[in-house]
Protein backbone atom coordinates (compact mmCIF):
# COMPACT_ATOMS: atom_id res chain seq x y z
CA UNK A 1 0.00 0.00 0.00
CA UNK A 2 1.36 3.41 -0.97
CA UNK A 3 1.55 6.08 1.75
CA UNK A 4 -1.21 8.43 0.66
CA UNK A 5 -3.95 10.64 2.08
CA UNK A 6 -6.79 11.22 -0.38
CA UNK A 7 -9.66 12.55 1.77
CA UNK A 8 -9.93 14.20 5.15
CA UNK A 9 -13.56 13.90 6.20
CA UNK A 10 -14.97 15.99 9.00
CA UNK A 11 -18.29 14.73 10.34
CA UNK A 12 -20.07 17.99 11.12
CA UNK A 13 -23.11 18.72 13.27
CA UNK A 14 -24.47 21.48 11.01
CA UNK A 15 -23.44 21.28 7.35
CA UNK A 16 -24.94 24.70 6.67
CA UNK A 17 -22.73 26.32 9.35
CA UNK A 18 -19.67 24.44 8.13
CA UNK A 19 -20.39 25.42 4.53
CA UNK A 20 -20.81 29.03 5.61
CA UNK A 21 -17.44 28.89 7.40
CA UNK A 22 -15.32 27.09 4.78
CA UNK A 23 -16.99 28.17 1.52
CA UNK A 24 -18.55 31.56 2.24
CA UNK A 25 -16.18 32.69 5.02
CA UNK A 26 -12.81 31.32 3.93
CA UNK A 27 -13.67 31.42 0.24
CA UNK A 28 -12.74 27.83 -0.57
CA UNK A 29 -14.19 26.56 -3.88
CA UNK A 30 -16.69 23.70 -3.92
CA UNK A 31 -15.52 20.65 -5.89
CA UNK A 32 -18.70 18.63 -5.28
CA UNK A 33 -21.85 19.16 -3.24
CA UNK A 34 -24.91 17.12 -2.38
CA UNK A 35 -27.16 19.63 -0.60
CA UNK A 36 -27.80 18.69 3.03
CA UNK A 37 -25.41 15.74 2.83
CA UNK A 38 -21.84 16.60 1.88
CA UNK A 39 -19.60 19.41 0.61
CA UNK A 40 -16.19 18.60 -0.86
CA UNK A 41 -13.27 20.97 -1.44
CA UNK A 42 -10.07 20.12 -3.29
CA UNK A 43 -7.32 21.31 -0.97
CA UNK A 44 -4.39 19.89 -2.97
CA UNK A 45 -3.83 18.19 -6.29
CA UNK A 46 -4.79 14.81 -4.85
CA UNK A 47 -6.43 15.71 -1.54
CA UNK A 48 -10.09 16.46 -0.79
CA UNK A 49 -11.58 17.92 2.39
CA UNK A 50 -15.05 16.47 2.84
CA UNK A 51 -17.64 17.99 5.20
CA UNK A 52 -20.24 15.30 5.93
CA UNK A 53 -23.50 16.01 7.74
CA UNK A 54 -23.52 13.96 10.96
CA UNK A 55 -26.89 12.22 10.56
CA UNK A 56 -25.97 11.20 7.00
CA UNK A 57 -22.54 9.94 8.11
CA UNK A 58 -24.03 7.88 10.95
CA UNK A 59 -25.96 5.79 8.43
CA UNK A 60 -22.62 4.58 7.04
CA UNK A 61 -20.24 4.94 10.00
CA UNK A 62 -22.49 4.14 12.93
CA UNK A 63 -22.85 6.34 16.04
CA UNK A 64 -20.60 9.40 16.19
CA UNK A 65 -18.91 10.06 19.53
CA UNK A 66 -17.99 13.54 20.69
CA UNK A 67 -16.56 14.92 23.90
CA UNK A 68 -15.60 18.33 25.23
CA UNK A 69 -12.18 19.70 24.35
CA UNK A 70 -9.96 19.23 21.33
CA UNK A 71 -10.62 16.42 18.90
CA UNK A 72 -7.84 13.82 18.95
CA UNK A 73 -6.28 15.20 15.76
CA UNK A 74 -5.51 18.48 14.04
CA UNK A 75 -5.41 19.64 10.48
CA UNK A 76 -2.54 21.83 9.34
CA UNK A 77 -2.34 24.71 6.88
CA UNK A 78 1.29 25.62 6.29
CA UNK A 79 2.42 28.96 4.89
CA UNK A 80 5.79 30.48 4.06
CA UNK A 81 6.10 33.35 6.54
CA UNK A 82 5.11 34.42 10.04
CA UNK A 83 2.97 37.33 8.76
CA UNK A 84 1.04 34.82 6.62
CA UNK A 85 0.30 32.79 9.77
CA UNK A 86 -1.17 35.88 11.40
CA UNK A 87 -3.16 36.78 8.26
CA UNK A 88 -4.70 33.30 7.94
CA UNK A 89 -5.60 33.18 11.65
CA UNK A 90 -7.28 36.60 11.28
CA UNK A 91 -9.19 35.45 8.18
CA UNK A 92 -10.41 32.34 10.00
CA UNK A 93 -11.53 34.45 12.97
CA UNK A 94 -13.38 36.81 10.60
CA UNK A 95 -15.09 33.77 9.05
CA UNK A 96 -16.33 32.67 12.49
CA UNK A 97 -13.54 30.49 13.86
CA UNK A 98 -12.57 30.47 17.52
CA UNK A 99 -8.87 31.20 17.94
CA UNK A 100 -7.65 28.61 20.43
CA UNK A 101 -3.98 29.63 20.39
CA UNK A 102 -2.63 32.91 19.10
CA UNK A 103 0.43 32.57 16.84
CA UNK A 104 3.70 32.16 18.77
CA UNK A 105 7.23 30.88 18.25
CA UNK A 106 7.28 27.15 18.98
CA UNK A 107 9.94 24.92 20.58
CA UNK A 108 10.37 23.07 17.29
CA UNK A 109 11.57 26.26 15.58
CA UNK A 110 8.45 27.31 13.76
CA UNK A 111 5.68 29.83 14.29
CA UNK A 112 2.07 28.71 14.58
CA UNK A 113 -1.39 29.35 15.95
CA UNK A 114 -4.59 27.33 16.14
CA UNK A 115 -8.25 27.92 15.44
CA UNK A 116 -11.37 25.76 15.78
CA UNK A 117 -14.07 25.59 13.12
CA UNK A 118 -17.80 25.55 14.04
CA UNK A 119 -17.59 21.87 15.09
CA UNK A 120 -14.42 22.30 17.12
CA UNK A 121 -12.03 20.74 14.59
CA UNK A 122 -8.64 22.30 15.25
CA UNK A 123 -6.55 23.79 12.48
CA UNK A 124 -2.91 24.67 12.95
CA UNK A 125 -1.62 27.49 10.78
CA UNK A 126 2.14 27.15 10.68
CA UNK A 127 5.32 28.54 9.23
CA UNK A 128 7.70 25.60 9.47
CA UNK A 129 11.20 26.62 8.36
CA UNK A 130 13.43 23.97 6.94
CA UNK A 131 13.26 21.34 4.23
CA UNK A 132 10.19 19.45 5.50
CA UNK A 133 8.13 22.60 5.97
CA UNK A 134 9.15 23.95 2.58
CA UNK A 135 8.26 20.64 0.92
CA UNK A 136 4.54 21.07 1.70
CA UNK A 137 4.23 24.59 0.31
Amino acid sequence: MDPRLSFVTLVVRDLRASRQFYIDGLGWPVEFEEEGDVVMVRVADKLILSLWQEDKAEAELGPIGRAAGAMPFTLAHNVGTEPEVERVIAEAKQAGATVTSEPVKREWGGYSGYFADPDGFRWEVACNPGPLGESVL
